[in-house]
């Protein structure tokens, strides 16, 4: 049976984060773009379906390359709303050690489907709790992910350095080295998928330099070239941190990567602040990437990531989300209106355009994840779209429909196809029940302060 072709035709704009003309539409088939038409152009062949984007902006889906699932219950928990990462995570790690499988099930999907409203496609999530019970927590991922049709790189996190031997995480969070390394196996062999179209795929993620030994970091880089999947981390977050290394290590926090052989393509970092510049040109020849995460780092008042000097230094950037207990939301769109304004502050507005800060989170977020199939419109890439109106009082006097979903503050899809699926439709995800899901997820919220 022939694939079905669908002309999306005509879109009000595009951005197609490269330099190609799609100001005709798309046509895609198989779940992958095949066509790119010119203004006034029609697709070479007849297509099955047409869709009118006349009041539609349409952009490549975006991409998350940093997250908690599990934070979404714990949003706006009054006893850190005002704390600084440190005393934040002391305060909370209790709370998360209380987490379940099906709590983390709905936190999970609740984070994913407010993604995925807001355009995104493709989530990174970076799991490091696994009290008792919760042994199989990426697993229950999967089946999130799956249950939403997105993609995900989920990474298998961990936590070694407990209290007793001078890290921050409670003992009842922490696990023993060969556990992590036997499961990250495991669940490399059972889930990551390879080449284009992927839909789950596997990193490995220690959760960072005051969380875990200099042992598994070593081991999981070994395990992840031996394997081929990608390495993850916090790295630079704050300046306790640099304190912490020195301390513990000897060594400030790109030394301390490079000791145990983390320094290449590899690897990309959440957060990466706190960085001299021959940090920086020491990433940047190495090719390690790094997910700005703005809300965050506004949030605890940890800095602002040095992203230009980065880029140009040869390393790519990308945009993450963070934690639902650090942003307190899960909107793709929103963070990249604060990576467009909190740059301006560093750089000027002459050199952080709407277009970069866009193109972090789609193309850059997508180098980050080493995926080559998603993050741009190009023929040959994935069918993964989002399209926005600009019908809402909010964009009514707007002139620039691409500047306009950022400085008016766009921050839901209209529709959102993945591999060439719609997976949401007029705003609503298809076969969702959103109310319901809410409901569950306030009522695992209270369960979880309550203890």
């Amino acid at each position: 049976m022939p694939a079905i072709r669908t002309w999306l035709k005509n879109p009000l704009a595009v951005f197609t984060a490269n330099d190609l003309d799609a100001r005709g539409g798309l046509v895609v088939e198989g779940g992958v773009i095949v066509e790119m038409l010119l203004p006034g152009q029609l697709p070479a062949q007849p297509c099955e379906h047409v869709f009118d984007a006349r009041e539609h902006v349409l952009l490549p889906g975006l991409i998350n390359t940093h997250h908690h699932f599990y934070q979404t219950l714990t949003r706006a928990w009054g006893p850190v709303v005002n704390q600084p990462l440190f005393p934040w995570l002391k305060t909370l790690y209790p709370v998360w050690a209380r987490l379940t499988p099906e709590k983390l099930a709905l936190a999970s999907k609740v984070a994913l489907t407010e993604l995925l409203l807001s355009g995104c496609t493709t989530a990174a999530d970076h799991h490091y709790l696994f009290p008792q019970g919760l042994d199989d927590a990426i697993d229950v991922q999967v089946k999130s992910v799956r249950e939403l049709g997105m993609r995900a790189m989920l990474t298998r996190g961990s936590m070694t350095l407990g209290e007793a031997d001078g890290g921050l995480p409670p003992q009842q969070t922490v696990q023993q080295g060969q556990v992590i390394l036997d499961d990250s196996v495991r669940l490399i062999e059972t889930y990551h998928e390879r080449g284009d179209g992927a839909q789950i795929q596997i990193a490995l993620a220690p959760c960072s330099p005051f969380s875990v030994t200099t042992e598994i970091m070593a081991e999981s880089a070994a395990l992840a070239e031996k394997h081929d999947v990608r390495l993850h981390t916090h790295l630079a977050e704050t300046l306790d941190e640099e304190d912490f290394c020195l301390q513990r290590f000897g060594l400030r926090t790109v030394d301390y990567l490079d000791s145990v052989g983390w320094l290449g393509p590899r690897t990309w970092l959440a957060h990466g602040i706190h960085f001299n510049s021959e940090e920086i040109a020491r990433l940047g020849q190495a090719g390690t990437g790094v997910c700005h995460c703005p809300s965050s780092n506004m949030r605890l008042a940890s800095g602002i990531c040095p992203t230009l000097e980065l880029l140009a230094a040869g390393a790519p950037i990308g945009l993450g989300v963070d934690g639902s207990a650090s942003n307190d939301a899960s909107n793709m769109m929103l963070e990249a209106k604060q990576a467009l304004y909190l740059q301006r502050l560093r750089y000027g507005a002459e050199k952080i355009t709407p277009e970069l800060a866009l193109g972090w989170a789609i193309k850059g977020s997508a180098q980050l994840l080493g995926r080559r199939d998603i993050g741009e419109l190009a023929v040959g890439k994935q069918a993964d779209l989002a399209l926005f109106k600009l019908d809402e009082l909010r964009f009514s006097g707007s002139h620039d429909p691409i500047s306009a979903l950022l400085l008016c503050g766009a921050d839901r899809a209209d529709r959102v196809m993945i591999g060439g699926t719609w997976r949401v439709i007029e705003g609503q995800v298809e076969g969702l029940d959103l109310k319901g899901l809410i409901a569950d997820h306030r009522q695992a919220a209270a369960e979880l302060i309550r203890g």
